[in-house]
């Protein structure tokens, strides 16, 4: 039987609930222990699929094809475990579900309540992750602040799943913030009192406090939380501002959070594996110089719409022990008449173009894609990266003036980037993406071939427009070669470019298979082929 972790948060939104929930599942991994985890958001949306990057950060894709909130991100970068469609519950897909089995009759003429019918369903989803990943401990985290009103449901979901399983089977661990105010010189622990009053008024004690604050606590302000939050002050965890993430697992491990979480759920305490963290932290904290890339995005404005990106890179350089440095350039600015483009790509050692929708800056997303081909500067396109380097190759090699996509253009006379025929009838936008993994066959002897070194590779995707096959020959003659094909239904997967030092593009996401102590072929490639341009 599976035991049950909760990560709450309180006081203020972004304090941190996805890395703490992180890093305790790294820690109990560590123990030996196999871990699964969950986020339920309260909003109403199905999933973050509709959402602007800009107001919600990346929509990150797990292997099953699921659109999740970029919090899964940290998930599986932490645990290196693919997560599935149990791992990211919305309010959305709870009523949803709700809804449709009214519809069907599936509580046979009952009054639909938000208790028990939608507390329930709430109830069982964390179930289903129980039983989908067969995990000895699930770990959920619950997104917002305690308090929200769109919360209180899933916070009277968790009362209730306490009261089944018993505090043997379940903790409560809850996030919050300690703020120094510089006037006085002190630490306040009344924010923190008030987070702790107001969960336990919704009927949840928690069990742990992880407290966010800007020095360490000492010990008269932990036995003061300890006092008015009927915890134990060993149970107090200080998560102190730290400059890299990745070192908050090692934080809370010489806290022993793994070991108070395993104490109560009476499951044995083993001695711990966190080699290879404690690699990548000393790793980190030993970079020989950096190397700059250019990522040249439509949401820059906003670092977390290209979290999982920037993270890849970063797991990349680490690997050849320098510091990855992104200069965000907006691509709208490069469309702009007094644009300078040699100018603002002076230095950089590589440029990558990601993802997107829609036909905002993508001209200036083919201005970077064509500076990278003609001044022989490393290249890596990402989904959209792919087709922009299609359509400036289309147009400025093969003469293929008009060239573009039915996305940008509906009307276009050559559109060298269409939709398939069985989506030209799709109503809905949401969930109707090609999404998730898909297997994808390398050409041998080919940039993609060297960097797997394999034949057949899985790969998540996330987009609706595909390489018009009627135009592959023609590109073919002119030199871009098509080194990944979906066998069975003939996809152009990646191209790459012939007398490039480095030009390689993929329609699906690599990033999202990247982790910290394993960088992933394409992106390691990448950053290597940056460095050897550095020299």
């Amino acid at each position: 039987m599976a035991k049950f972790v909760f990560v709450t948060g309180g006081v203020c939104s972004g304090l941190g609930k996805g890395i703490t929930a992180s890093s305790i599942a790294l820690l109990l991994k560590g123990k030996g222990y196999k871990v699964f985890m969950q986020k339920f958001d309260p909003y109403m949306n199905v999933d973050p699929g509709t959402m602007s990057p800009i107001q919600h950060g990346e929509v990150f894709v797990t292997a099953d094809g699921c659109e999740t909130d970029l919090d899964l991100g940290h998930y599986e970068r932490f645990i290196d475990e693919e997560l599935n469609y149990t791992s990211n519950i919305t309010n959305g897909k709870i009523y949803s579900s709700v809804i449709e089995k009214e519809r069907r009759g599936d509580f046979l003429g009952a009054t639909i309540q938000i208790v028990p019918h939608i507390s329930n369903e709430i109830k069982n989803k964390i179930y289903e992750a129980a039983t989908t990943s067969n995990a000895d401990i699930v770990i959920t985290e619950i997104g917002g602040t305690v308090g929200d009103i769109e919360s209180s449901v899933m916070m009277e979901a968790l009362r209730q799943f306490r009261l089944e399983q018993g505090k043997e089977n379940t903790l409560f661990v809850h996030t919050t913030l300690v703020p120094y105010l510089f006037g006085s010189n002190e630490l306040k622990t009344k924010p923190t009192q008030n987070s702790i009053i107001e969960l336990r008024r919704l009927g949840i004690q928690p069990d742990i406090v992880v407290t966010r604050a800007p020095v360490e606590l000492g010990d008269a302000v932990k036995k003061k939380i300890a006092l008015f939050g009927s915890i134990p002050v060993e149970n107090i965890i200080e998560a102190k501002d730290v400059n890299n993430i990745y070192e908050i697992p090692l934080n809370f491990h010489r806290q022993n959070i793994e070991e108070i979480i395993l104490k109560q759920f009476e499951l044995k305490i083993t001695k711990s594996n966190l080699k290879d963290w404690e690699e990548l932290i000393y790793t980190v904290e030993n970079l020989q110089g950096e190397v700059e890339i250019a990522l040249v995005g439509k949401y820059v404005e906003l670092e977390d719409a290209y979290l999982s990106v920037k993270e890849a890179l970063k797991a990349a350089g680490y690997r050849y022990q320098k510091n990855v440095k992104i200069r965000w350039i907006d691509s709208e600015l490069l469309e702009r008449k007094e644009a300078n483009i040699k100018e603002i790509f002076k230095g950089v050692n590589g440029i990558l173009v990601p993802g997107g929708f829609g036909s905002r800056g993508i001209e200036g997303k083919i201005l970077a894609c064509q500076y990278a081909r003609e001044q022989k500067v490393p290249y890596l396109g990402i989904c959209l990266g792919m087709q922009i380097a299609v359509i400036e190759f289309a147009r400025h090699v093969c003469g293929i003036e008009d060239a573009s996509s039915r996305e940008f253009n509906e009307v276009c006379k050559n559109p060298v980037i269409d939709l398939m025929v069985d989506q030209k009838s799709i109503v809905n936008k949401g969930g109707t993406l090609r999404l998730g993994n898909y297997e994808c066959l390398l050409q041998k002897g080919t940039l993609a071939y060297k960097n797997y070194n394999q034949e057949m590779i899985y790969e998540r995707h996330r987009h609706r427009y595909e390489f018009n096959n009627q135009y592959r020959e023609l590109l073919e003659q002119h030199g871009m070669i098509f080194s990944g094909i979906h066998p069975a239904l003939n996809l152009v997967e990646i191209i790459e470019l012939e007398n490039h030092p480095h030009f390689i593009a993929s329609q699906f996401h690599p990033e999202f298979k990247s982790r910290p102590t394993k960088a992933h072929p394409l992106f390691d490639s990448f950053v290597k082929s940056a460095i050897e341009y550095q020299k």
